[in-house]
């Protein structure tokens, strides 16, 4: 079996190690252009020994962000600034991966640490139903078909630019109550066409994406989705769909499902605890016989390692633990005894 430290290969793209850089969002930008924050930030990951470095959810149209301070990839003006982040990262032995997004009824918040300021800075998000995330949030606007296909040519528009900017791993966010989860989880869309009501419907906004985005994105890249696999709600979406999920999305050429979960209500209970989300990737991987990734609460080393060796996912990656130590790869390298990705400015310190 496979360990933390055994490379990945995936299409024509082979990771070092199975150690991910989890995309997360740094509400640090202007007018969606990416800046020396994000340069520095995942730079530094890459320098850490990551394998892959998924650059935070950009923002595929403007009224698709969460906060006005987001990264954005809907104008051909940004392409060169986040070139800028790929070079950084591929320079230093990572691969340089992003997650393209819209956050739909989520849309237009206020920043995490700004979550006590009495105004919401932003805009009425879009959404399957009008349903509002929580009493505080927005009701937002239900979308049309014809707005249906807009925000698809969106995503693939910014798949488009992120192949310019020299992304070689692509991410479609489906999760955390954003756009896509919206449409496949039942308590968030109540629609009657094509797009609601059973399963085959909800799920069909995303299937559609994958398919717009497949002709523009390079066989030879890899191609992947971030799902919510489970509500933690009753009667809300659940693993078992998740699984059947995974396997029309590996019929439509997607090559690994990251696994994630929640977003879809704010009073989910969610059982918190270490890697907490690591039986969801275990059971679509074995499920639908496809690559996966695992996230949340994974800290140590040895947890890292056992997921890999025991085939409960195919890549592990980390958040907030990365934000706490960049060289998390180098120092879980010196703890199982596994050769250093360690650059060789930095080799005296090893």
């Amino acid at each position: 079996m496979p360990h933390l430290f055994d490379s990945l290969t995936i299409k024509d793209i082979t990771l070092r190690n199975r150690i991910g850089v989890s995309p997360m969002c740094m509400y640090s930008y202007t007018d969606g252009f990416s800046n020396d924050w994000q340069v520095a930030h995942l730079g530094a990951r890459a320098v850490g020994g990551a394998g892959l470095v998924i650059a935070e959810a950009t923002a595929v149209d403007p009224l698709g962000r969460i906060t006005p301070w987001d990264a954005g990839i809907w104008s051909d003006a940004q392409i060169e600034p986040l070139g800028r982040v790929t070079r950084i990262i591929k320079e230093n032995g990572a691969v340089a991966g992003i997650q393209i997004a819209h956050a739909g009824r989520k849309a237009g918040s206020k920043r995490p640490w700004e979550s006590k300021e009495p105004e919401r800075p932003g805009w009425q998000g879009v959404a399957p139903s009008p349903i509002a995330f929580n009493p505080e949030a927005l009701v937002p606007r239900e979308l049309s078909v014809k707005e249906i296909k807009e925000v698809q040519d969106s995503f693939r528009a910014g798949a488009v630019r992120a192949l310019a900017a020299g992304f070689e791993w692509l991410e479609i966010h489906a999760a955390h109550g954003y756009l896509i989860h919206s449409f496949y989880s039942p308590l968030s869309n109540l629609r009657s066409d094509e797009y609601g009501g059973s399963f085959e419907n909800r799920i069909r906004f995303l299937l559609e994406t994958v398919r717009a985005i497949r002709p523009v994105w390079p066989e030879r890249l890899p191609l992947t989705v971030r799902i919510s696999g489970t509500d933690w709600v009753d009667g809300g979406w659940g693993v078992e769909d998740s699984v059947e999920l995974a396997r029309r999305l590996k019929t439509e050429g997607v090559d690994l499902v990251d696994c994630s979960s929640a977003g879809a209500v704010a009073t989910a209970r969610i059982p918190v605890g270490a890697g907490y989300q690591v039986p969801i990737s275990e059971a679509v991987r074995r499920g639908a016989d496809i690559h996966t990734a695992t996230v949340g609460l994974i800290t140590a080393p040895a947890q890292a390692d056992e997921i890999i060796r025991n085939g409960r996912a195919d890549l592990v990656l980390l958040g907030r633990e990365m934000l706490r130590d960049p060289y998390w790869a180098l120092h879980a390298a010196q703890a199982l005894r596994q050769p250093l990705p360690v650059p060789p400015q930095y080799l005296r310190a090893f």
